[in-house]
């Protein structure tokens, strides 16, 4: 039923005012988690659900972000004359073929639907998938193949979704559910930032989405929702009140916030202990840290 998704865009507009100082001369999307930055884990991830035309929704100060994922001759020329075949193959493994990535700025900060709207005439007039970099999740399929895998039955919008608490549903869009059908919940309406005492659920929508170009053409209103900004949360509304489907999955794996620092610390440690190279070390040390205290208390 859903045609493929081919194309993908991330929103990396974002100041990062969370993590200054650090953000003030390199985007948040290169901060890394353990030895790769945040948008790494996004591409991967993309990839290996058969995207492979890469949309960039930037701004000023992010031209880090795009060398990144250009090829750096002088290091390649070097590690190859040092015989370090294994740093290069990790090396080239973050070069992205020419074309493959656009960039568009946002250049001024209006929210989520904003950002995505920036990139209308590079998505066309086809499904497409938005990631979060900020939201990194720790899965065996990779949570947007867990998506795409079952967007091919049904077709519509998707979202990923999980449950929160529900003092935790301010935070996020919360969706109202219709029905479930194993890990697959038809959406009938989606709220966001509510009331937690109001909230419809606390099931909550992360960073990870599926969606038409109808939506676009939602977007294309540019009408103002929470917080006076233009949410992706609302477009995806109108369509369940078109009469579209919208479903949302509750993924299999961990989702870590990496644009608040308990997360991203959190993210760091699951990944390390993750690696057989880091976990020993670490592991060793964490249960150190916890004895120590557990003395001290």
């Amino acid at each position: 039923m859903g045609n493929k998704v081919t194309k993908a865009v991330f929103p990396v507009a974002g100041l990062g005012t969370r993590f200054l100082p650090a953000t003030k001369s390199i985007p948040k999307e290169i901060m890394t988690l353990v030895d790769r930055p945040l948008i790494q884990y996004a591409i991967d991830e993309a990839r290996a659900a058969g995207i492979t035309e890469f949309i960039f929704v930037t701004s000023r100060g992010k031209s880090a972000l795009e060398n990144y994922f250009d090829n750096a001759p002088e290091l390649e020329s070097a590690l190859r004359a040092s015989g370090k075949t294994e740093l290069l193959k990790l090396l080239e493994s973050t070069n992205m073929e020419s074309g493959a990535i656009a960039y568009v700025r946002q250049h001024l900060a209006l929210g989520l639907g904003h950002a995505v709207w920036c990139a209308r005439r590079l998505i066309g007039d086809e499904p497409f998938a938005v990631i979060l970099p900020d939201d990194v999740i720790s899965a065996e399929t990779p949570c947007l193949k867990q998506m795409i895998d079952v967007y091919q039955d049904t077709g519509g919008c998707m979202v990923a979704a999980m449950e929160v608490p529900r003092p935790q549903t301010a935070s996020y869009g919360v969706l109202d559910i219709a029905e479930e059908k194993a890990n697959l919940v038809r959406v009938k309406g989606m709220v966001e930032k509510p009331d937690p005492a109001e909230a419809p659920s606390t099931l909550a929508v992360i960073g990870r989405y599926i969606l038409t170009p109808s939506v676009l053409e939602t977007l294309n209103r540019r009408k103002a929702g929470a917080g006076g900004e233009i949410q992706l949360t609302d477009a995806i509304a109108e369509e369940i009140v078109a009469g579209r489907v919208v479903n949302g999955l509750r993924f299999r794996g961990t989702r870590f916030d990496c644009g608040s620092k308990a997360g991203f610390l959190q993210a760091t440690v699951a990944f390390a202990l993750a690696r057989s190279d880091l976990r020993d070390d670490l592991l060793r040390y964490l249960q150190d840290v916890v004895a120590y205290r557990s003395v001290a208390e």
